[in-house]
């Protein structure tokens, strides 16, 4: 059995001001989702040629505000609607914690096709670059949930059982390392390494939405459900069937990218 370090949640004292670890995961997994974006943008000769500096820059503002108001829209909406109905005011109150991945996902997807049309940029292309590194910032995100020991598993008697702080005296599974693992580096890994394969634009946005959502379902038999919403049916979780219909989207997709082309002449 193993016990949490129990980490301070605040990484910096600044004088009055207090940089939280979790929100220090969010500005690296920014930084790096822009950088190697970027990285691949140049090494494919699509840098200043299709994607200009000024434009890509503005992109990423206009995403990190999807990200934000997404995640935390999707977390009233699919985990909490009833209590926000009651209290709309506090939506706003971010720093009191509530994103929801998928809700995360929605709102930089329609920032960034909305900025693309906007501006005439290749939106798949673009997408397929920032999905391709998207994953390690998932990862940084998984270990400041750790961190702050929040989002962990279900109660195990495996020996790397962890009791949490907050959790009771049972040890559980650290579900927030297995979602590191697999959400962020296993995924980060299967499409870093195959980035410079020729495939159809969006096919890397198609197996990010298939390997995050196989991941994530895996992932939610071993994690606690959250508290107020418990189990929708049987086993079935909330991360679960939004996970699974991230799942039907991607495979679908996939299928649709795989199929050979007609020759139009």
């Amino acid at each position: 059995m193993l016990i949490h370090p129990g980490f301070d949640p605040v990484a910096l004292h600044l004088g009055p001001v207090s940089v939280h670890w979790y929100g220090l995961m969010y500005v690296i997994g920014f930084f790096l989702v822009y950088w190697l974006g970027r990285r691949q943008l140049i090494e494919r000769g699509e840098w200043q040629t299709r994607i200009p500096a000024e434009n890509y820059e503005t992109l990423f503002t206009w995403l990190i505000l999807g990200v934000v108001i997404g995640g935390r829209l999707g977390y009233v909406l699919f985990y909490n609607f009833s209590y926000y109905m009651h209290h709309p005011h506090e939506i706003l109150y971010v720093w009191q914690g509530g994103m929801s991945f998928h809700g995360g996902l929605i709102g930089p997807l329609v920032a960034g096709w909305y900025y693309c049309r906007k501006h005439q940029l290749p939106f798949l292309l673009l997408a397929d670059r920032l999905f391709t590194a998207a994953p390690l910032a998932l990862a940084f995100g998984r270990l400041g949930n750790f961190i702050n020991a929040e989002l962990w598993g279900r109660v195990t008697d495996a020996p790397w059982g962890m009791v949490f702080p907050a959790a009771g005296p049972e040890p559980r599974h650290p579900s927030q390392l297995y979602e590191l693992t697999l959400e962020g580096i296993v995924l980060f890994c299967l499409l870093w390494f195959t980035r410079k394969k020729d495939w159809p634009a969006g096919m890397r946005v198609a197996l990010f939405l298939s390997g995050y959502a196989a991941a994530r379902i895996v992932c939610e038999f071993f994690r606690q459900p959250d508290a107020h919403i418990g189990f929708l049916f049987g086993p079935v979780t909330m991360g679960m069937l939004l996970s699974a219909l991230m799942l039907a989207a991607g495979v679908l997709w996939l299928f649709i990218l795989s199929r050979p082309r007609q020759d139009s002449s």
